[in-house]
């Protein structure tokens, strides 16, 4: 075992509850944003973990480039058998780019200042939490989205 198995078992977790989710729901449910202001489907939602786990873990901490459009992640659209594709090739990744990190090293990038993050340097194991911190928030926000949209709550 990997130091970073452990790590990746929960941010799979994370994942496949999102995912299960949104095949609960289905594609159309699944890409539709409830009716509260500001409110995010549960797609576009789960399409951003990936981009924030890509992002923080594979540029911030092993130096890879990823390109982010951040806004755009917020309307995605899409069916959930195309995401688990994309959430399986960035655990590919992922369990590369942390094979070469250890937990008290600095990463090999810093965020810019207008990423929402940490406001403080962190290390790995720091950069780590904090994108399991996002997933942990995220997931819970896809499965109450899930239950507002079954529910067919009103604004």
């Amino acid at each position: 075992m990997h130091d970073h198995d452990e790590y990746l078992y929960f941010l799979r977790r994370a994942f496949d509850g999102m995912l299960g989710a949104l095949e609960e729901l289905g594609d159309d449910l699944g890409n539709t944003a409830p009716p509260l202001p500001g409110a995010n489907s549960p797609y576009a939602i789960a399409h951003h973990c990936t981009a924030v786990a890509d992002y923080w873990l594979g540029h911030v901490i092993a130096g890879r480039r990823v390109d982010r459009d951040r806004p755009s992640e917020f309307t995605a659209k899409g069916d959930v058998r195309r995401l688990r594709r994309e959430v399986d090739a960035l655990f590919t990744r992922l369990e590369a780019d942390l094979r070469q990190a250890l937990p008290s090293q600095p990463p090999r990038n810093t965020p810019p200042a207008d990423f929402e993050g940490p406001d403080r340097p962190l290390s790995v194991r720091g950069v780590q939490l904090h994108v399991l911190e996002e997933l942990a928030q995220h997931h819970g926000q896809v499965q109450i989205t899930r239950d507002l949209l079954r529910a067919g709550a009103p604004a």
